[in-house]
This record gives structure tokens, sequence and C-alpha cells, in this order.
């Protein structure tokens, strides 16, 4: 058999491995990688091209904003060494995506290469032949931290799990001596795309990349001079925190569940046959830019000015008086007001739904979250939204603004609302 298709075999062991298995995203990635470095040896793959023949993004794509391609190399790369630590400990043809490529490599074992303890595949006495990133004590020390908070997590939801004693969906729980009968109709109406699914919605939080370490300083990942530096990824802010524990209260006032999963380990495969709630902004709520979004709230870094960097909700359609860009308060002053987008749209699948909850920071998407647990604004909300005569919502796109003091969103403002077509 020749290399050529040895390597070819690899790569369909590869995909029908437990590793990829219900990852249709990094599968396709790999069939695609594996046909450029196999057929075109020696032609150098650009970010630009996997995001466009792979990905689908439209030719203006621009890398330095929208970061899919470098997270799906990253996540293919990490499931590569997983596959090779278990199920492939013993295949004889080695695939690596080494870091800062895109261009798979093959590699025949040789005798007594194993998996070192310095981060790849060695011969006995001789330097690593074939590298593979290793971030196996990274993932146990994260799961084991991401286990801790958890627990805790489970703890206070069970200690707080009465609507009575939260301050979300708690007003008007008793209107004529019936309980919840006010709120529950509003409530009701709004949440009705993720009540009735054969399965509980996900609620999908964000959850930022860090390099560096907890006890010296942690910062966030800048992919233009951290390509080789081990990542965090289990950390995530008090606004979306607080907003789990704000659905699962209303959640539980209309008796159903929502299932939670940081936005790292989401699967692009899991929105096929899910409903989902996705809390926090495209800027750290990677998965977002996996699927259909918002096309009139958009999130985009300023690309000019005093505030070049910053992120802002832009207007794409701003009618009149209404500005074209939303950011927060200046990072030099206190954090008193901030954007945030409330969102709902149709999934990839005709019957499943799509809610995205996003500020610019974690307390804008704090104050979305709250904005759609309180019966007032969800009342306000419903007004401005058309319902049809069957109860069922059309896609809408709102704008709020948040007023913030002290860390705490305050008050939330409906700003602007677009409706969309079906």
């Amino acid at each position: 058999m020749t290399d050529r298709a040895q390597f070819r075999g690899q790569i369909e062991k590869l995909v029908n491995s437990q590793a990829l298995h219900g990852s249709e995203t990094l599968r396709k990635l790999l069939h695609y990688l594996a046909r450029q470095s196999v057929d075109h040896a020696g032609t150098p793959v650009k970010e630009h091209q996997i995001a466009t023949e792979v990905f689908g993004r439209l030719s203006d794509f621009d890398p330095q904003v929208d970061s899919l391609v470098r997270v799906q190399a990253g996540r293919l790369r990490s499931k590569l060494a997983a596959y090779y630590e278990s199920e492939g400990v013993e295949d004889q043809i080695l695939v690596d995506l080494p870091k800062g490529s895109y261009a798979l490599t093959f590699h025949h074992r040789r005798k007594g290469q194993t998996r070192s303890s310095a981060n790849g595949w060695t011969d006995a006495g001789t330097p690593d032949a074939w590298v593979i990133p290793k971030r196996a004590g990274i993932m146990v020390l994260g799961l084991s931290i991401l286990l801790s908070a958890a627990m805790v997590a489970i703890i206070l939801l069970a200690i707080n799990r009465s609507p009575r004693d939260s301050s979300v969906a708690r007003a008007d729980l008793s209107v004529n001596g019936t309980a919840g009968t006010a709120t529950n109709a509003a409530f009701e109406t709004f949440w009705k795309p993720f009540l009735n699914g054969a399965n509980e919605p996900w609620a999908v939080f964000s959850n930022g990349s860090f390099v560096g370490r907890p006890e010296t300083g942690l910062r966030y990942y800048d992919p233009r001079k951290d390509s080789g530096a081990a990542l965090w990824d289990h950390y995530t802010g008090v606004g979306e925190v607080l907003a789990v524990h704000d659905l699962d209260q209303v959640f539980g006032l209309l008796h159903r569940t929502i299932r939670v999963k940081r936005g790292s380990l989401f699967e692009l495969d899991d929105v096929k046959n899910n409903d989902l709630i996705f809390i926090g902004s495209p800027s750290e709520n990677l998965t977002l830019m996996d699927i259909p979004g918002t096309k009139e709230f958009v999130f985009r870094r300023v690309a000019s000015g005093p505030r070049k960097g910053d992120l802002a909700i832009v207007n794409v359609h701003p009618e009149a008086g209404e500005p074209e860009a939303n950011l927060a308060s200046p990072s030099n002053s206190p954090l008193t007001e901030d954007y945030a987008v409330v969102a709902l749209l149709p999934g990839l699948s005709p019957s499943r739904s799509v809610l995205i909850l996003a500020g610019t920071t974690t307390f804008g998407t704090q104050g979305a979250v709250e904005y759609v647990c309180r019966q007032n604004s969800v009342e306000e909300l419903l007004l401005r939204i058309s319902v049809s005569k069957t109860g069922e919502l059309n896609p809408f796109e709102a704008l709020l603004r948040v007023k913030i003091a002290r860390g705490v969103p305050v008050e939330s403002e409906l700003v602007t609302l677009r409706k969309r077509s079906l």
C-alpha cells in the first residue's frame, strides 16, 4: 500500500473515531486539510481559504476580526492529541496539525516511539520526533476547577430554588389569589419556543480563552503573540453566572428545566436538534460564529478613532436619530453604561429556535438576561414584537441600553427593535 493510501486510510480512521464522534465541523475540517496536504503537498493553506471553502464565510472574511478558523483548528489539534492518547495509541500512522500552520503532517511510527512527558512523540533516547500539543495536565486541572464550581452552583441553585426568593421572576407571583397567573401568561408566551421541544434547551454561556497563570495573572489570549502558550478556558464572567441562575428561576417557574454548557465545549452539531440560548457576545462565546446570527445589531471592534479596538454593537441600518455604533463606558472610566442585544432567531432546523442574550461586557449580558426574566420588561417586549394568532413569536432583534452601578445592572431600557422575516 502506498504512503498516500495509508495516509488517507488513517484520516478515515480518525474521522470515524470516538474522539471526533458528534463533531461534524471538525471532521469536515480534517477532511479538507487532509486533501490539501496529500493532494497539494507543499502548498500553504491560508486562513481565508479555510474560512470561505470549509465554513462558508463570505469573501470579505477578516481573520483579524473573526477567529473562527483559529478556534476550530485548536479544537482539532486537541482532538488529535486525545485520539493518540487513547484509541489510537497503537496506530502506525501519526497525524499532526502543528501550531502556527494549517498543513497536516503525516509520519510513520518508528519502533519504540511513544508519547513522552515533554509534549510529543519520542523514540527512546532521541529528541521529539513528532510533536502534538499536550494539554492533559491543564485539562485535568481545569476539569477539577470546573467540577468544583459546578458543585457550588448546584448547591446554590438548590438553596435558592424557590422563585419567591429571587429578585427575578418574583413580581406578581400572586394575582387575585392565584399564584403566578399573570406572570406565567407573559413568560409562557415569550418562552414558548423553548418550552415544547423534545429536549430541554441548552443555555450556552461564554468562557473566553486566557493565557498566564491564576496565581501570577491572566490575560485574554492574543493569537498574534500567544500561539504557543497554554490556554485556560474555564473562566467566565460574573454576569454569565448570575444569568444562568436567572434563567433557571424562570424555567422553574414554568415547570421546565434547562441544560447548561460552556461555549468552549459546545459542538456545532448540537445546533441541529436543540433549542439554544446563547449567553454572552461572539467576542467570547465563539460558538455564535458558527451559526446564523444577528443581521441588524452586530458585534464589531471599532476600527479607528479614540475607541479603536473597543467592542461595539453596530446598528447596521440606523434610522433617524439612531447612532451607528453603541459602546459601553470607556475603559479608563467607571463602567456606568453598556449595550446589549436580545435576538430571537430561527435555528438551523426549521423547528428549532435560537435566543441570543449578549452585552459588550459581562454586566451588559446580565442586563439582557434580566430583561427577559422580568415580568414588566417581557410584557413591554411582547407589545413591540409580532405574535401570531396561535401565540407564536416571530423573529426579532432588540437593542438595549443597560445602566450599571458598582458592577450591578440597575436598569435595562429597550432602545430600538427590528422585526425579522421568517
